[in-house]
């Protein structure tokens, strides 16, 4: 594997991406997500963007897809040997399939845009159907299909166009384990074998384990803004085994990279996208962070967990255990050090208290270190009528941050305020109010 990496490196670049920056929002209020971002993809490579969510990293893949311009920064394309222009295709996280359209029209689409003649779209479009596995499906529409089929589908329409390029954007975060398993394992058989018309992959993931099965290159973002923190060659050969000790120890070491902190964190400052009411949060319930807090409480780990063992143990994916151990980091309620999280005196409080107390404390780091929290108290609290609809919340959110996040964002919010009682909402109506205060 390392002697193909050396090849690599003197193929020529596929994509070159150079001091891309990339702003949201309105005038100085933009959120800046990407930030000084260079990369280089060679053929004959799979890469990973590896961070959190919200780090920046579709937004850069979107960039190199040609779907947005970034605000600052350059991405091209320099010409192969016979002159020709870099043809992209893109794989998304949700299946973005027709769904009045067969899994053979679904698949035509790109090539009916290009005006490829029926005849060659109809006899390409059943190659790649057959490639990816779904021959005998060609007649189906997307809700008789498996989420698994759908992401396939997908996949088949990507490659029909025979691009050099394949961008894939978490393309198997939306399905079950064992499904994403076969699919990855199918696309790396694909890869390996050469059946595939491409010439690089760029994908982007937060699953750490995802990433070294896959990649040949990992580029570790950092997060507010997404810059490249680090780059990692995987030389394990393949087909890769999680249970693989040099596996698990590169994993491990990621894991420290990921929660290293050479620029320690300030007590007012979010470790997630954005700052103030502008930071973005991902969907994550009350009684998962409280289900973690106990058992790092617990023994055998009396306050403190190694992360990759932690979710090995609660039979977590180890992002899904890393994106916990930052928001109870966000409330204050542990640290981060290295691999390991430790929970601060607040938690083991919390972890001891009846189910009142539990909410109290925990209202108050929300109001303390959630600012979209406590400004949404703060505007029921400064009204007459104690209500507020939610719609102006979404609305002063997507002045930071994307619509869907932006709902996620304040979906999240609005759980946590609701179980510590710090406001109410009746979603039928989209209205928060203090109709139970605290």
């Amino acid at each position: 594997m390392a002697y193909i990496q050396e090849i690599v490196r003197q193929a020529a670049p596929l994509v070159e991406v150079r001091d891309v920056r990339h702003v949201y929002g309105k005038g100085g209020s933009g959120l800046t997500v990407l930030d000084h971002v260079d990369l280089t993809l060679y053929e004959g490579e799979v890469v990973g963007l590896l961070g959190r969510s919200g780090s920046g990293k579709s937004t850069l893949l979107r960039s190199i897809a040609g779907l947005i311009r970034p605000t600052a920064g350059s991405v091209s394309f320099p010409p192969g040997a016979d002159g020709a222009d870099t043809v992209v295709s893109m794989v998304f996280q949700s299946f973005a399939l027709f769904p009045w359209l067969t899994v053979l029209e679904n698949v035509e689409v790109g090539l009916e845009a290009r005006q490829v003649p029926v005849a060659e779209r109809r006899k390409r479009a059943l190659a790649a159907i057959d490639l990816i596995g779904l021959d005998g499906f060609e007649s189906a529409y997307p809700k008789e299909l498996s989420g698994g089929m759908r992401q396939r589908v997908g996949l088949a329409r990507a490659l029909v166009v025979n691009p050099d390029l394949l961008l894939m954007d978490e393309p198997f975060s939306a399905l079950d384990v064992l499904t994403a398993e076969t699919l990855r394992t199918d696309l790396l058989d694909l890869w390996s074998e050469g059946r595939m018309p491409i010439k690089s992959i760029l994908m982007v993931t937060h699953n750490i384990e995802e990433a070294v099965l896959m990649c040949d290159r990992i580029l570790i973002f950092s997060s507010n803004p997404g810059r490249v923190l680090g780059e990692i060659k995987v030389s394990l050969p393949q087909p890769r085994s999680r249970q693989d000790p040099a596996f698990r120890a590169l994993v491990e070491d990621i894991y420290a990279r990921m929660t290293s902190r050479t620029n320690p964190v300030q007590p007012r400052e979010g470790l997630f996208p954005g700052t103030g009411i502008g930071m973005a949060l991902p969907r994550m319930s009350t009684n998962t962070l409280a289900g973690l807090i106990e058992a790092v409480h617990e023994a055998p780990y009396d306050g403190k967990a190694d992360l990759p063992g932690l979710a090995n143990s609660l039979h977590f994916k180890n992002d899904e255990i890393f994106e916990i151990a930052e928001l109870l980091q966000l409330l204050r309620f542990a640290e981060l050090e290295g691999r390991d999280l430790r929970l601060l005196p607040a938690a083991r409080r919390y972890a001891t208290s009846d189910v009142d107390t539990r909410k109290q404390l925990f209202g108050q780091h929300l109001l303390n270190y959630v600012p979209l929290a406590a400004h949404i108290r703060r505007v029921l609290d400064d009204r007459p009528s104690h209500h507020a609809p939610g719609r102006r919340f979404r609305d002063e959110l997507e002045d930071y941050m994307s619509e869907d996040r932006a709902e996620d964002t304040l979906r999240t919010v609005t759980q946590w305020g609701r179980y510590a009682e710090l406001y109410a909402y009746d979603e039928g109506a989209d209205l928060f109010s203090l109709d139970n205060p605290v």
